[in-house]
C-alpha cells in the first residue's frame, strides 16, 4: 500500500498568479493577482517567473495572517535546471527549505511532503508552492518561443502562472486527506511535443493504485481532476479507464483543458507545466469545495521526466503522477 492519509492536515489559505493568457481564459476573475504581459515588468523570463512566485507567495501569507519566520517549511519546485526560480525565492525567506521536482507533477509532491511534515507534528505551517512560465520551459525543454518554430498540434502550452498553498494543524473548511505517490511509467513515448499521450499512463496508474489502496471507487469522489494531460492524452486515459472496465462519467476533467478555451484561444491542445494544476486548484477546484458544490476531491499532477539531452540520444520520456484528495473540512 503506498497512499498514506493523514486525520490533522488543513489548507490555511491559498493564493496564486498568473499570466496574461490564464487571465483571459474560462477561469478569469478567480485568480488573486494578473500580470498583464509575460514579463511581469522584470528584464528577463526568469525573473518574471520569479514574480509569480513571490506574488503568489504574498497573497498566501497575507490571508493566513501568518508571518514567514513562523512557517516550519518550506516546499518548493518548479520546471527550471537547479529549481531556479524556487530556489531564488526561497533564499529571501530564510525558512528550512525543501526543494522537489517531478516535472508538471510537482504540486502534488510538494503538497503531499509538506503534509507528511504537519501530520506528524515536525511542521506547525509548511508552506508549498510552485511555478512555470511559458517562455522559460520552451527556452529549457524545446527552442525559446522567439525561434519562431512551428508546433505540432499535440503540443501543450505550458502554464505561465505559480500557486502556494499554506498547511497546517490547525481546524478549516479544507483539509488534505490523502496523498498516493505514483511509480515511474514509461510507455516508450519519444515525442516532446506529445506530453500528455505519454503521461496518461501514469495517471492511469496512480488512480487505479489509489483506488485500490483506498478500497474506494470513481463515485466516492465529486470531481476527479488530472494535472495536464489537455485533449488527446486525456482521451487516452478515459480509453484506457474503459478498457479496464471503469465507468465513466462527467465527474473527470483535466486541469489542462479547465484553464484555456481552445476555440479561442491558441493553445494547441491545452494547458501543461507545474502551475496547471497547482492555480486550477487553488483558484477554482478549492472555492468549489469551500463552498459545498464538491465534497471530495481527487487531484492527480501528471509530469513528464523527460531529458532533452536524453532525447537526442533517442531515449524515451518515463512519467509520473501524484495524487492529492482534498476534502471539506470540520469548520
Amino acid at each position: 500500500m503506498t497512499t498514506i492519509t493523514f486525520q490533522n492536515v488543513y489548507v490555511t489559505s491559498r493564493g496564486c498568479a498568473v499570466g496574461p493568457l490564464e487571465a483571459s481564459g474560462p477561469l478569469k476573475g478567480k485568480f488573486d493577482i494578473c500580470f498583464d504581459d509575460l514579463y511581469c515588468n522584470e528584464k528577463s523570463f526568469e525573473k518574471a517567473e520569479q514574480k509569480l512566485l513571490y506574488s503568489a507567495i504574498d497573497a498566501t501569507m497575507r490571508k493566513s495572517k501568518v508571518v514567514m519566520k513562523d512557517v516550519d517549511l518550506l516546499c518548493g519546485g518548479d520546471l527550471l535546471n537547479q529549481l531556479l526560480s524556487s530556489h531564488y525565492v526561497a533564499r529571501d525567506f530564510h525558512r528550512p527549505f525543501l526543494g522537489m521536482y517531478a516535472a508538471c507533477a510537482t504540486s502534488s509532491a510538494l503538497i503531499g511532503q509538506a503534509a507528511i511534515w504537519v501530520e506528524h507534528g515536525y511542521a506547525q505551517y509548511a508552506l508549498a508552492f510552485t511555478s512555470s512560465h511559458v517562455a522559460t520551459a520552451e527556452r529549457q525543454f524545446r527552442y525559446p518561443n522567439e525561434y519562431g518554430i512551428q508546433k505540432k498540434e499535440t503540443t501543450t502550452s505550458t502554464v505561465t502562472g505559480a500557486g502556494a498553498i499554506l498547511l497546517s494543524n490547525k481546524p478549516g473548511n479544507l483539509k488534505v486527506t490523502a496523498f498516493t505517490p505514483g511509480e515511474i511509467v514509461d510507455w516508450q513515448h519519444t515525442d516532446a511535443n506529445d506530453m500528455g499521450l505519454a503521461m496518461a499512463p501514469a495517471v492511469f496508474s496512480t488512480l487505479t493504485t489509489h483506488l485500490k489502496d483506498t478500497n474506494r471507487t470513481m463515485q466516492d469522489y465529486d470531481c476527479i481532476v488530472s494535472g495536464d494531460l489537455s485533449e488527446i492524452g486525456f482521451s487516452f486515459m478515459m480509453d484506457l479507464l474503459v478498457k479496464d472496465g471503469y465507468d465513466i462519467d462527467d465527474r473527470f476533467n483535466d486541469c489542462g483543458l479547465l484553464i484555456y478555451d481552445r476555440k479561442k484561444q491558441h493553445v494547441f491542445c491545452g494547458g501543461s507545466g507545474c502551475a496547471c494544476s497547482m492555480v486550477v486548484t487553488i483558484a477554482h477546484l478549492l472555492q468549489l469545495l469551500e463552498e459545498g458544490v464538491y465534497h471530495r476531491i481527487l487531484v492527480i499532477a501528471s509530469g513528464a521526466l523527460l531529458s532533452p539531452v536524453a532525447l537526442q540520444q533517442k531515449d524515451t520520456i518515463p512519467c509520473i503522477a501524484h495524487a492529492i484528495v482534498y476534502e471539506r473540512g470540520d469548520v
